[in-house]
């Protein structure tokens, strides 16, 4: 078994421990910063409108994700008080918060073992 060459980077927003809400691969070439996490949820905010307009509605959807530095900036701090999103607090030195680690990913990655890809385009469409 061996390891693709290429790697890409996934966005995934839950709802629940296990229901895929919204995802997709940050753009090749590109760092997962402030400004594109800013654009990612833009995104997710139209999909939470679009697709559990009752949440919307009633403002009871949340968001949470870890005090990566992108998503702890004033920037996205201010994106979310400005859209009355509201956030769930990661408490620092928590990974065990995370539902993707225990939830998410291993699926994937049993679902994904001893494949291999030769293109952005394969482990995307495979994803």
């Amino acid at each position: 078994m061996s390891q693709s060459d290429i790697k890409v980077k996934l966005f995934v927003l839950l709802i629940g421990k296990a229901f895929i809400f919204h995802h997709e691969f940050v753009p090749r070439g590109r760092m997962v910063n402030k400004q594109l996490y800013q654009e990612v949820l833009a995104r997710l905010r139209e999909a939470v409108r679009r697709k559990r307009p009752e949440l919307w509605e009633n403002h009871t959807w949340m968001l949470h994700h870890d005090n990566a530095p992108a998503y702890a900036s004033l920037l996205i701090r201010s994106y979310l008080a400005k859209n009355q999103t509201s956030v769930v607090p990661h408490p620092p030195y928590s990974p065990d918060l995370a539902p993707a680690d225990f939830f998410l990913f291993p699926k994937i990655k049993t679902i994904l073992k001893g494949r291999r890809f030769l293109t952005t385009e394969e482990i995307q469409d495979n994803a």
